[in-house]
Order: structure tokens, then C-alpha cells, then sequence
């Protein structure tokens, strides 16, 4: 008896190709599922990056407005303010 036959040749040729293609359509899953998965974390990286550009901006802008009140007080006397002075009376 044989065991190669065209029929037994057949199914096995018949089962290889099925196989090859649910590995085939699983692939296709994947990349798919990865592609969605780099575009979610490059949204997230982006947001992150935006959040930081953000307290970076206002702490920048914060610092600005401390440095203004600084000038001001370098021209203020304690209790007074700086005015100009007063016109010497003729005599």
C-alpha cells in the first residue's frame, strides 16, 4: 500500500494553502492593529508635548510680569512714592 498518493498529495497541498492564508488574513490584522496603535500614541505624544509647551509658555509669561513689579518697586520709597522734586521758592 501506498502512502503518497495524488488524493493524500492533494489535501495536504489543499490544507498547506489554507493554512498559509489565516496566517496571511492574521497579518493583515495586526498591521492594521499596530498602525492604529502608532497613530493613538502619536496623538497622546502629541498632547503631552502640547501641555508641556504650555506651563513653559506661562511660566515664561509669569516671570515677565514678576520682573515688572520688580521696576516698580526699585522706584518706590518705603511708604512714599517717588516724585519729582519740589521747585526751590525764589527769593
Amino acid at each position: 500500500m501506498k502512502i503518497y498518493t495524488r488524493r493524500n498529495a492533494a489535501v495536504g497541498y489543499l490544507t498547506l494553502k489554507a493554512i498559509q492564508r489565516s496566517v496571511n488574513r492574521k497579518r493583515k490584522r495586526r498591521s492594521g492593529l499596530k498602525v492604529a496603535a502608532y497613530v493613538g500614541l502619536g496623538l497622546v505624544s502629541a498632547g503631552i508635548l502640547a501641555a508641556v509647551l504650555a506651563i513653559a509658555l506661562k511660566h515664561r509669561s509669569g516671570e515677565t510680569e514678576e520682573a515688572a513689579l520688580e521696576g516698580d518697586a526699585e522706584n518706590e520709597i518705603v511708604g512714599e512714592y517717588v516724585t519729582a522734586p519740589e521747585p526751590v521758592p525764589a527769593t
